[in-house]
């Protein structure tokens, strides 16, 4: 229970509010202290004898201080969750401003899955800590104060023994702090690992199936998901252990304090009515400092999650900008490198060695060399994502270091070689050059790439969703994308970074000419291996060992019979033969079927993009997760019994209280009674520690299984799966959501049972006593209990929303940081940013009104449990009244009766939170229900190969749509002959080798290897025998080693 400086930082603005919140809190506080003070006076004055007439107006009172204090608990913790909105949405927008600042120097070199994690998920568990936490913290820290001023004005040497039990339940928690700090750093370290390699392992699904290697990949996620378990428990044990000691300091603290004055009411230096006020009190006095316990696990969370914010925020940036004033001023598109020397940050091999060139205005440079000699890193240079160890860049004889980014990067127009499309409409991806360009200037980008034709045969045309990192796409067609990009940015400097590598001949050569247009008066460099793309250059230079070996136009270079020629010769040898491919007509999704079939087939088309939360009811919850349970059904009877144990105990500290009031009352010995106090009171704080610990153990360990089986799943789909999926919602379903599902199995179960079995315990110790004290609390508990049940539409509809919406972040957010050179280059970090906090407040505006429910339902909660306790003090004033009841018995039935709500409000409460786990569930359930489409053939297949692949009539169209991709094909391809495919971009070639791997079926006609149809070989065993070298090459963030 520590206050975080830094955390308190970020409050900066609110701090006002933190303050309205504690002062509602310490008021709501002394009204809960009143309002059990109240009950203890009205049983004072039925001991005195008083008539029910003369207790009407105390009692009416009494019941409008409980109502009172439920509305003032609701101000306050609303309050704090609107603060606390505000400090999430300010801190996410400074996350975001901050990782786009940082470019792609700093998240080049840092996980994906790690940023994303703290960006979404840290900052949501952050919430806990600014809504409940920390407003908690004050109210608790000033609570002994307030204990101590009203407990003096009844007994001072009573209100000193509860100070000092008040102090040391806050105080000694604090000795654990260091070893919090610790083990939450731990924590989130494991989580961020973890969390990284998930994303890793999806995105290169294809690869790991490809070569077998998913059972690798499962194997480091479990071990990296029990690193994560390992960690979570230390931290919880260190949590845990504060837990305890503030829980048995209370119940110590409450039972001296009676102890005490019970001894000074019988020496006669108290009365018995001040004496039942303390008793009524109890532990209720403690109530903040409870209540703080209860947050703590959150609390927990949020102290890890901040490590990770932590991390983001020190990092500092690669290069730094020394000037940073918007100038309008344009400059001499020229470019000139000096001496320039370069290697990448923690890294020693020299990328650039004294490199030298300069290109003049207007003049367009092909720069050529072998891979790896440094080509691509002139761009980042050129756009400061990178600074050079020594030497000098420079743009119209102004060193770059001297530029601000903003003006520099407005010089310039990049087509990277690795193209980052983003999740969107292709209108969007190229109106990322020119946010306010028009559709005709859009239309005439996209016809000057030659793309415009292709997307006026989708039915959305421009409005069209191209997948995450544009994955419907093919190959040539993304980047003919990238290039309309860069064209409608129309700036001053033009790089292509192997901008035509990925396009077919005919489309090279039409694209080529409209570059050729374009290029004219705009500094153009262009970076490839292809000859098409530099042989028209004015000037070529080789690149070597990170130098320039050789400049010249083609023709003289090839003369000069050095790396040039050796690089270019078979490709000039080829262009003679005319070997290349043109003039072929460009296979699109279309062929030659119709607009309108086009779509009649979009309207099957599975659902796409986040993961609803939806379809799954209460009953189908429970049983579902009940499942996941049951194999550990030793641990989960140890949490029943150990929940039976620490309710018994809590409410053996107010049965034994009540006790000793009883022997005072009736002038006999109450040392037993005291002794018995004593005990329970010690154990109660340690049974909890116990239940706490065995039930999250258990808990945690399952949340460590679902996490792998949601990798098991997407192994089984993928890379079909994916198409329609985004990968940041993925990884969010195996972090946030699955973390949300342990508030069922830790704080559900057990407290379920407990919740039965202690209050019909309750009702029928009562009713053996007087059943009209038992029928008057009935129908207060009964509505308590009920309760999670009867209000809980628009809270569960509003949970699984928020769910979606969480995951709607998390996607927008991988985007994000993954196409973080793409935003960077061209501007784009405020626009994005925009975006990403209107998902923000989308996010917030589910949950404030989730978060006004929940409290309301509290605050309604508290007060009939209140009402509850005042019924039975009613009741036995009237039995008391007509004589058929002991007055000395009613302390001991009214602290039964309240101790009865306990479990019934705990559950009452989760049954609530247990929103957020219903749409975390049913995200997870809609996953784990997928439909698996290509399945193990029964099949054995022999190890000879005596005939290859066979290909007869068959026909495929991706799933969802009517188009043929592929359509009655027939040809073989014999044992130990080589088959070249060629085509037009958009032709099929990748869907076939797709369909190699199974992948996906054919939708009519067969695919055998040795005779044998591949739908009937094990999937394992088909792709051990083919080795796949895919489009898009993907490789996992792990040693050189390892990936090959």
């Amino acid at each position: 229970m520590q206050f975080e400086t830094r955390l308190w930082s970020f409050t900066q603005g609110v701090r006002g509010r933190i303050a309205i919140s504690v002062l509602i809190g310490m008021i709501a506080a002394a009204l809960g202290v009143i309002r059990l003070a109240l009950l203890g006076w009205l049983i004072g004055l039925i001991f005195l004898g008083q008539s029910a007439d003369e207790l009407v107006m105390p009692i009416i009172f009494a019941a409008l201080v409980m109502l009172i204090r439920g509305i003032f608990e609701h101000w306050r913790t609303m309050t704090a969750h609107e603060t606390s909105a505000i400090v999430q949405k300010q801190l996410r927008r400074r996350l975001f401003d901050k990782i786009v600042s940082l470019g792609p120097g700093y998240t080049g070199r840092q996980r994906s899955g790690e940023l994303v994690l703290t960006l979404v998920d840290g900052v949501e568990q952050l919430e806990t800590y600014f809504g409940e936490y920390l407003p908690q913290l004050f109210i608790s820290a000033l609570t002994p104060l307030m204990i101590f001023a009203f407990v003096a004005f009844l007994d001072f040497p009573v209100a000193i023994i509860l100070l000092v039990a008040a102090f040391v339940s806050l105080a000694a928690p604090s000795l654990w702090h260091k070893f919090d700090t610790k083990r939450s750093l731990e924590r989130q370290q494991a989580y961020a690992a973890f969390a990284s390699d998930f994303l890793d392992g999806i995105q290169g699904l294809a690869t790991l199936k490809s070569f077998g290697q998913s059972g690798s990949r499962i194997d480091l996620l479990k071990k990296r998901s029990f690193e994560l378990f390992r960690s979570t428990m230390w931290v919880l044990a260190t949590n845990s252990l504060s837990r305890g000691i503030t829980d048995t300091s209370i119940a110590v603290g409450a039972a001296a304090g009676l102890g005490y004055g019970a001894y000074r009411t019988m020496a006669g230096e108290m009365e018995l009515t001040t004496l039942l006020i303390i008793l009524m009190m109890g532990v209720e006095i403690f109530r903040p400092m409870r209540d703080l316990r209860t947050v703590l696990h959150q609390g927990m969370v949020g102290l890890s999650a901040a490590q990770g914010v932590y991390k983001i925020l020190d990092a500092q940036p690669v290069v730094l900008e020394e000037h940073s004033g918007n100038s309008t001023t344009r400059l001499e598109p020229s470019i000139d490198f000096d001496s320039v020397s370069f290697s990448y940050p923690e890294h020693s091999h020299i990328v650039h060695n004294c490199l030298n060139f300069n290109i003049s205005k207007g003049e367009r440079v092909g720069i050529v060399g072998s891979s790896g000699c440094g080509k691509s890193s002139i761009v980042k240079l050129l756009l400061r994502f990178h600074d050079p160890g020594q030497g000098s860049i420079s743009i119209g004889g102004k060193d770059l270091r001297n530029i601000s980014l903003d003006q520099l990067r407005r010089e310039i127009s990049v087509v990277h070689q690795d193209t980052f499309l983003f999740h969107g409409t292709i209108e969007e991806n190229i109106r990322m050059g020119h946010p306010e360009a028009s559709e005709t200037e859009i239309t005439d980008a996209a016809k000057n790439a030659n793309i415009h034709e292709f997307v006026t045969t989708l039915p959305d045309r421009y409005k069209t969703i191209i997948g995450e990192k544009g994955i419907k796409l093919s190959g040539g067609q993304r980047q003919r994308i990238a290039i309309a990009r860069a064209l409608l940015r129309d700036t001053p400097i033009l790089i292509l970074d192997e901008a035509l590598s990925a396009v077919d001949a005919e489309n090279e050569y039409v694209i080529q000419q409209a570059l050729d247009r374009l290029m004219k008066n705009r500094t153009t460099l262009v970076l490839a291996h292809r000859l098409s793309s530099v042989i028209k250059c004015d000037r070529i230079l080789v690149m070597d060992q990170g130098r320039v070996v050789e400049s010249g136009h083609h023709e003289a270079l090839m003369k000069k019979d050095g790396i040039y020629s050796a690089l270019m010769t078979e490709q000039v040898r080829e262009a003679e033969l005319k070997e290349l491919v043109n003039g072929e007509e460009e296979s699109m999704f279309v062929n030659n079927e119709t607009v309108e079939q086009i779509d009649e087939s979009l309207r099957d088309l599975p659902t796409e993009g986040i993961i609803k939360a939806e379809g799954l009811n209460w009953k189908q919850l429970i049983v579902e997760l009940m499942r996941h349970i049951m194999p550990w059904k030793g641990r989960l009877l140890l949490t029943f019994c150990f929940g039976v144990l620490r309710v018994l105990a809590f409410i053996g500290v107010g049965i034994f209280s009540a006790l000793i009031v009883l022997a005072l009352k009736n002038g006999t010995d109450f040392t037993f009674q005291l002794t018995g106090l004593m005990v329970v009171a010690s154990l109660s704080g340690i049974l909890h520690w116990i239940e706490s610990w065995v039930a999250h153990d258990m808990a945690f360990r399952l949340l460590a299984e679902m996490r792998i089986n949601v990798f098991r799943k997407l192994d089984k789909l993928a890379p079909a799966y994916l198409v329609r999926r985004r990968t940041g919602d993925l990884m969010g379903i195996a972090t946030q959501d699955v973390e949300l599902v342990e508030y069922f199995f830790a704080h559900t179960v057990a407290p379920v049972f407990v919740s039965i079995l202690i209050p019909v315990a309750v009702i029928t110790v009562m009713t053996t006593v007087s059943f009209w004290m038992a029928l008057a609390l009935l129908p207060f508990l009964l509505a308590v209990g009920f309760s999670p049940l009867l209000m809980r539409a628009k809270v569960d509809r509003l949970g699984s929303k928020a769910r979606e919406a969480a995951g709607e972040l998390s996607a927008h957010a991988i985007d994000t940081i993954q196409g973080i050179a793409e935003i960077v280059a061209f501007q784009q970090g405020f626009n994005r940013g925009k975006v990403f906090e209107e998902l923000t407040n989308r996010h917030i505006s589910l949950r404030l009104p989730f978060f006004r429910e929940l409290t309301l339902q509290t605050t309604l909660l508290e007060v009939l449990t209140g009402w509850g306790g005042l019924a039975v003090v009613c009741t036995g004033a009237l039995l008391t009244a007509n004589g058929s009841f002991d007055a000395g018995l009613l302390p001991l039935l009214t602290i039964l009766a309240m101790s009865a709500f306990l479990p019934v409000s705990e559950i009452a409460q989760i049954g609530r939170q247990l929103a957020d786990t219903l749409g975390a569930t049913r995200r997870v359930y809609a996953l784990e229900n997928e439909p698996v489409v290509i399945a193990d053939g029964d099949g054995e297949a022999s190890s000879d190969l005596s005939s290859g692949f066979s290909f007869q009539n068959f026909s495929f169209s991706y799933p969802g749509r009517s188009i043929r991709v592929l359509q009655n094909l027939n040809f073989e391809i014999p044992v130990g002959k080589t088959l070249a495919l060629v085509g037009p971009s958009g032709a099929g070639k990748t869907s076939l080798a797709q369909l190699l791997m199974r992948f996906w079926d054919p939708d009519k006609g067969s695919i055998s290897l040795n005779g044998i149809e591949l739908r009937d070989y094990k999937l394992e065993d088909l792709r051990s025998r083919i080795a796949l070298v895919a489009q898009d090459t993907y490789l996992f963030n792990n040693s050189l080693r390892e990936n090959i």
